[in-house]
């Protein structure tokens, strides 16, 4: 009896959202956790983005508050992370080209009052080369703070961040595999 109640705890604790720790994907090493604003954010998960056979980045979905349900962390109001760990050269035209189509795919009935905004992401981001980190923060009454190999530009708006990570954990993602990977799969 007592090693059944062992093993249906085990079991239960093996359900409920822990993050997960550091770890290495293609070589690039994934913290277990970031800061910002003074906020530590944990690692939820991390996996590579891969188009035409080609792997072009490592992406780390962080969260202050973790949880593996898609659709419950893109409309949380909390402060939220998706680094974007290059593994190859990449222009700036194609990133931004992956961006709108996930915007087009995820969020296409609010486009007309994302695309300026959209806009300032596009100005924001540079060509990127390997080993490049691109870092895009949902900020709560601040905004999406585009960081790292970036100009930091704040682009404002919870509709924007929500249609933002939507791109990667939305019910269309950019990279199925790729999201099942962000949230800890």
């Amino acid at each position: 009896m007592a090693a059944m109640l062992r093993v249906a705890l085990l079991l239960l604790c093996s359900l409920v959202a822990f993050p997960v720790t550091a770890k290495d994907v293609e070589g690039i090493q994934v913290p277990d956790s970031v800061s910002q604003d003074g906020k530590t954010l944990h690692l939820i998960g991390a996996g590579v983005r891969s188009k035409w056979m080609f792997n072009v980045y490592v992406g780390a979905l962080y969260a202050e508050k973790p949880t593996f349900n898609a659709a419950n962390l893109i409309k949380s109001e909390q402060l939220k992370r998706m680094d974007l760990h290059l593994l190859r050269d990449v222009g700036k035209d194609k990133i931004i080209e992956s961006i709108r189509e996930g915007f087009d795919k995820q969020s296409k009935a609010q486009m007309p009052a994302l695309q300026g905004r959209l806009d300032q992401l596009a100005a924001a981001v540079p060509d990127l080369k390997k080993g490049d980190i691109l870092s895009l923060t949902y900020v709560p009454e601040k905004g999406v703070v585009v960081g790292g190999a970036a100009k930091e530009t704040v682009i404002p708006g919870k509709d924007f961040a929500d249609a933002l990570f939507s791109v990667w954990l939305g019910p269309d993602p950019v990279d199925t595999d790729l999201k099942r990977k962000l949230l800890g799969g």
